[in-house]
């Protein structure tokens, strides 16, 4: 199954995502901030990654410029709190979006979506 990079500053998020995506057969790696995601990037393989856009000493956004500089074929979601966000040109990177919720249905079909998107261009 998919390896996901998830990526919070929210231990609880973290642990509720690594659970619920765990249930859903995906294996989960979490990161607490952007350092560390670059750090586990650098340091392994994923087949996505989901940030948070709001991170303590950076944002999800400027990380995602990143990854997309130098991982171009990770997809990524952005998962977050504030829907204001996906009007911002810098988000329009992401392979998708969603609005954090306890109901965390929305983020599975979007990973879902995604991979499912990413196999079929890989052939």
């Amino acid at each position: 199954m998919a390896k996901l990079l998830v990526v919070d500053d929210e231990s609880n998020i973290r642990l509720l995502y690594a659970q619920e995506l765990s249930d859903e057969g995906y294996e989960v790696v979490t990161a607490a901030s952007a350092v560390d995601a670059v750090e586990k990037l650098q340091a392994e393989t994923f087949d996505l990654a989901v940030l948070d856009i709001k991170l303590k000493n950076e944002s999800g956004i400027d990380l995602l410029q990143k990854i997309v500089k130098e991982r171009h074929s990770l997809p990524v979601i952005l998962c977050t709190a504030f829907s204001c966000y996906k009007d911002d040109f810098s988000a329009w990177l992401a392979d998708g979006y969603v609005v954090k919720s306890s109901d965390m249905q929305e983020l599975k079909d979007e990973i879902k979506r995604v991979l499912t998107k990413k196999q079929k261009a890989v052939g």
